[in-house]
């Protein structure tokens, strides 16, 4: 089984992205290349065609390949739910709710067994496997149930790659303190380190890199620069970094970065936009003036509209849309936006009726069966005729209550989401909506008219094709800065 595998030194250090990267150059070179992380802990996620769930930073790590998302590629997703648990997400269907304690009791042994299966099957279709590990490779009180990291790599006999993120300081010592940590049949494995996110002159670094490979006798193998274009996020810590703001944008759009914030990669492609400035926001007043408001999905919708309300942001959000604002809902944000919202089963971890936002005449019920799968829908509006594709991730059930008058269904599916008459108030369960480049444009020419501005063309391509120039532009910025030798079969390089 070839393979290579990337870790990094911390969380955050650029490993996704750099396996993504790795995919493209490969794929460019004539490679039949797959992703792969065993087990991954993150918020967004992709539905795949036979409606399994995935990380979606593996799904973008297929694009990059140029091959089709299969949950084999990432055979354990964990989505934290709050409170020291997450759902487990085993070969793409859900199987439990758990501590993570009772998991690596419940699940060590099944989770192992369904990465070895994913190996083998993805080892029959494809040349090399490019894996990623988790968080770090050196966590002394994790390592003897780590899933992901130097046991995938030694069951695998992969050269590993180490990836240290130097713009946040400490890169030669975390480098050093990773090394020490390992064992030695661990160490023999890194073949080359990877000093990611540079930004200065490369010949005040040199004499750092010539110590760590005096130092360790591994060779510094890439410094891959700062990267200004922002690509599509594996969790939540990238909310917390710095955004590239477009100053010179017409149109300015809010995101609540809600405490459970999930599938905010929906919105890559309204970053993408020239003419749109995207900025997430706390919840908690003030909300200010945007023109648009976006509530996205949750993990826990009914928590994270518990702090709206507590925080006084959801009579906020109903003064900025009595004033003439616009909100759009997605998946958990729909289901804010509704009257109330049920789990008589307490699967969210409250039980009991809650009330929503009462932008939108619907009544939301927390069910225990779970719907995920790929949708493709005809839109009624802005523009009626629209071909939309996405997916569905949630619980929920949303029905419009018996009195409800003055909204009409988005969609050629009536249960796929609503818009009121003043077309103020978009509520949606699907997921990938801004993907479709006209249904985008459309919506956003409703706000530009607003404004007084000229509408946009809405004759453009759909979002995976921007998402092409960008990979494309993503290994032509890694590749000349990288040598992947060390890391590829003798008989290939």
């Amino acid at each position: 089984m070839k393979a290579m595998m990337v870790v990094g030194t911390t969380s955050h250090a650029g490993k996704s992205l750099l396996v993504t990267a790795i995919c493209r150059i490969l794929n460019r070179r004539g490679w039949r290349v797959a992703p792969f992380k065993g087990q991954n802990m993150a918020l967004n996620a992709y539905v795949t065609n036979n409606g399994g769930e995935m990380g979606h930073a593996q799904a973008v790590q297929a694009w990059a390949a140029g091959i089709t998302p299969m949950t084999e590629m990432n055979p354990i997703l964990l989505k934290p739910q709050g409170d020291m648990t997450s759902l487990v997400i085993l070969k793409g269907k859900a199987v439990g709710r758990v501590s993570a304690t009772d998991y690596y009791e419940q699940f060590f042994d099944q989770g192992w067994q369904a990465i070895q299966e994913s190996l083998k099957r993805l080892s029959e279709d494809y040349d090399l496997l490019v894996c990623e590990g988790a968080g770090s490779p050196a966590e002394i009180n994790l390592k003897h149930r780590d899933l992901t990291n130097m046991r995938v790599a030694k069951h695998l006999d992969a050269p590993t790659l180490l990836v240290v993120d130097i713009d946040r300081g400490g890169a030669f010592a975390h480098v050093v303190g990773t090394m020490e940590l390992l064992d030695p049949d661990e160490r023999a494995l890194i073949k080359g380190i990877v000093i990611n996110k540079f930004r200065g002159q490369r010949s005040i670094l040199q004499p750092g890199i010539d110590w760590l490979e005096e130092r360790l006798g591994i060779p510094v193998v890439g410094v891959i620069p700062w990267l200004d274009q922002a690509f599509p996020a594996e969790d939540s810590l990238s909310l917390l970094d710095p955004r590239s703001s477009n100053t010179t944008s017409d149109i300015n759009i809010a995101v609540l970065r809600l405490p459970r914030i999930s599938n905010f990669t929906d919105f890559d492609p309204l970053e993408a936009e020239p003419s749109v400035s995207v900025k997430y926001i706390a919840p908690k007043p003030p909300l200010g003036h945007p023109d648009a408001l976006i509530i996205p999905g949750s993990k826990t919708t009914i928590a994270d509209l518990i702090v709206l309300h507590r925080t006084g942001m959801a009579e906020e959000i109903q003064n900025y849309v009595a004033a003439g604002g616009t909100v759009l809902g997605i998946c958990g944000g729909y289901q804010m936006l509704g009257k109330i919202l049920a789990d008589p089963e307490g699967i969210e971890g409250q039980e009991g009726r809650f009330k929503g936002l009462g932008l939108l005449p619907i009544k939301t019920v927390i069910a225990g069966q779970r719907i995920a799968r790929q949708r493709t829908v005809t839109s009624n509006f802005p523009q009626e005729g629209l071909p939309v594709t996405g997916y569905e991730i949630h619980q929920g059930r949303s029905r419009l209550m018996e009195d409800a008058t003055g909204t009409s269904s988005l969609f050629d599916d009536a249960n796929l989401g609503i818009v009121d008459d003043s077309q103020a108030v978009w509520g949606t369960y699907l997921h990938g909506i801004f993907d479709n480049g006209p249904w985008r444009r459309a919506w956003l020419n409703r706000l530009r008219q607003q404004r007084g501005l000229k509408s946009l063309p809405t004759g453009v391509a759909n979002y995976r094709e921007q998402r092409e120039m960008m990979l494309d532009m993503l290994a032509d910025t890694v590749e000349p800065h990288l040598n992947l030798t060390p890391f590829l079969p003798p008989e290939s390089t």
